[in-house]
């Protein structure tokens, strides 16, 4: 029943498993929820200037998009090139000329044209097996990742989404901010942005929810052993559940906190991040619940880091082109950002999508990187600003 992929009505597929290429996604197995479990291969780019954004990874690979070198007349050459081949695909309308399949396989008249029938390859029945545990050295710019795909709502987190590869492009671009610190993802889903920063921080927690979800961040941790080891970054899979007020402790527990971990986690995490995980008001809310409970107890100042997709859809509640999600984070970043509780002060910044692109996806417009700085408000501030005339009750 492997090749019988059903869709639910409630059915949601990631765009970056649309456009990936055939030749690079493989099914592996079903996971315990009887869903197909693929792995795909993400090729990690060059930076531009010619230097691979691996530490470690000396392998020529294409640069990214918009970051070619050559001379002005010869981008210019190429612009016209593309500009040419693009025109050649379109009718008199100006609309894309899509081919079809020839007609000639038709059985008869009326009927239907007869498709290859395409099987996944199984790479493994196996839990976890792989035969290709030996990476070549042209694989280490090669970041591998189990996911499904096709899921319902409730599963979107085993899914790659291009705001997880958009938050690591800016990772790889901006390493000097991640690199050596001790790190907390925050709903991970696949791992695959844990990963990309583990190549850069010393430590990384790498947190979701869910034993079988769980259990994909891990396998996918061991996948790229090849890529974290030379780099020296751990990750530490967690649970972490935003609706609840505690980390997950207790001995003998898969996925859960120790006493060091959480004592780690507060005396030295300085970076947060969070990908794409804003979709549904009451975990948005639960989200930021859980960002202000961590970031108020971290002993250091500490910047969080959240991408999102502003996803447009027609509602008839509101019978026009709307996007609650989003506005519903941005509410929450607006009233992050005007708390006034006595011990942190929040800011929150827009930063600018100007970064390289380092994965094969489509970087649109609807893609934001925003930026939340919490650094703990001295008594003394405290006693000018808030409390001229009365003792100020602060915390140390």
């Amino acid at each position: 029943a492997m090749d019988l992929i059903t869709f639910r009505s409630d059915t949601v597929l990631s765009d970056v498993h649309l456009l990936l290429p055939r030749g690079q996604r493989l099914m592996a197995r079903l996971n315990a929820a009887g869903q197909p479990v693929f792995v795909s291969r993400f090729k990690i780019l060059q930076d531009g200037s010619g230097s691979a954004c691996i530490p470690g990874n000396e392998v020529a690979v294409s640069a990214a998009p918009g970051e070619r070198g050559g001379s002005p007349g010869e981008e210019e050459e190429g612009e016209r090139g593309r500009r040419q081949v693009m025109e050649s695909l379109l009718d008199e309308d100006g609309d894309l000329d899509v081919l079809r399949r020839p007609t000639a396989s038709l059985r008869a008249e009326g009927a239907v044209a007869e498709r290859d029938k395409v099987c996944p390859i199984i790479l493994s029945k196996g839990e976890g097996e792989y035969s290709d545990e030996e990476e070549s050295a042209a694989d280490r710019d090669v970041i591998k990742i189990e996911h499904t795909m096709a899921t319902p709502l409730e599963d979107v987190g085993k899914q790659v989404w291009r705001g997880a590869v958009f938050m690591a492009d800016y990772i790889l671009s901006r390493q000097q901010l991640f690199r050596g610190r001790t790190a907390l993802e925050l709903g991970a889903g696949t791992g695959i942005t844990s990963v990309v920063l583990a190549t850069v921080a010393s430590s990384v927690y790498c947190t979701d929810v869910g034993q079988d979800l769980l259990s994909m961040c891990e396998r996918n941790v061991e996948l790229n052993k090849h890529i974290l080891q030379p780099a020296g970054g751990e990750i530490k899979v967690r649970e972490l559940d935003w609706l609840r007020d505690d980390f997950h402790t207790g001995a003998g527990r898969q996925f859960s906190w120790t006493e060091e971990d959480i004592a780690d986690l507060h005396d030295n995490t300085t970076v947060l991040i969070a990908a794409d995980v804003c979709y549904d008001d009451e975990l948005t809310d639960g989200l930021f619940r859980t960002l202000y409970r961590i970031m108020g107890n971290l002993h250091n100042p500490s910047t969080a880091y959240f991408s999102i997709e502003k996803r447009l859809n027609f509602t008839l509640r509101h019978m026009d082109v709307s996007c609650e999600a989003y506005d519903h984070f941005r509410s929450c970043l607006e009233a992050l950002g005007k708390l006034a509780d006595g011990r942190t002060v929040f800011s929150v910044e827009q930063v600018p999508p100007s970064f390289p692109q380092f994965f094969s996806y489509e970087r649109i417009g609807q893609l934001e990187l925003w930026k939340i700085t919490a650094s703990p408000l001295e008594c003394s501030i405290l006693q000018y600003l808030r409390w001229p005339s009365e003792e100020p009750q602060c915390q140390s």
